[in-house]
């Protein structure tokens, strides 16, 4: 076995540190449970790519997009199909992180020299060729085997605002309505409908809550009001 995880860059085997022995600090993270099969690849690409349109990284889609289906097909390939697996991708100012974490820790990935013309073999070339870094986080009975897309700096500025949009994008999911962003030429208006029913609901349940704990619903809606158009004027200043 290679003592190195990660091809020519050094992977760490400490699950939350960095290849270079950092704490990995992640500023938004989500994951997605799946079962490694080849059907399964296009709903996860779908999945990341929402969440990148929430991050406002629509930039990283197709490089994203090609890692996550070659990390879940190396799944597939070298542990066997239909294995529980776990997609978790996280993102701080500099990077945006993809892994796949799998109950197998002996089926460690390659950087294989395919040949050019070879149909399988050279995916985690393809990884290699479009992040800044990949390599393997062992632990215990399980492996994440993850790859970093460089943020833009223009990006990382925007950064700090993402978050409570990617909160409501998540907290919308979880009252069952269809995540949408602002309305564009390939988006459903059912799904925008949807959506907004959702996030009424969310507002309902606050306002059931200020009664119940004996608050004043409407001093928490214009507190809320104040701190939206606080930081509005702050971003576009």
């Amino acid at each position: 076995m290679k003592k190195s995880l990660c091809a020519n860059r050094g992977a760490s085997r400490r699950v939350g540190y960095d290849v270079d022995g950092s704490r990995w600090i992640s500023t938004r993270q989500w994951s997605l449970p799946f079962l490694a099969d080849a059907e399964q690849v296009s709903s996860l690409r779908r999945a990341l790519r929402t969440h990148l349109e929430c991050w406002g990284l629509q930039e990283l889609r197709d490089s994203a997009e090609l890692c996550v289906s070659e990390l879940a097909a190396n799944v597939i390939k070298h542990v066997g199909p239909g294995t529980p697996s776990t997609l978790v991708t996280s993102l701080n100012s500099t990077h945006l992180r993809i892994a796949v974490h799998d109950p197998d820790p002996r089926a460690l990935p390659t950087l294989a020299c395919a040949d050019v013309e070879a149909e399988t073999g050279r995916g985690m070339a393809l990884i290699e060729a479009v992040s800044d870094r990949w390599g393997v986080d062992l632990s215990g009975d399980r492996k994440a085997t993850w790859c970093e897309l460089r943020v833009s700096a223009a990006r990382a500025g925007r950064h700090a605002a993402l978050p409570r949009l990617a909160r409501a994008a998540d907290l919308l999911s979880l009252y069952g309505g269809e995540v949408s962003l602002p309305l564009g030429p390939g988006q459903s208006r059912l799904g925008t409908v949807v959506t907004q029913d959702a996030a009424i609901d969310i507002i309902t349940d606050v306002l059931y809550w200020c009664r119940v704990y004996g608050r004043d619903a409407d001093d928490v809606l214009d507190q809320a009001q104040a701190h939206f158009e606080a930081e509005t004027d702050a971003r576009f200043s």
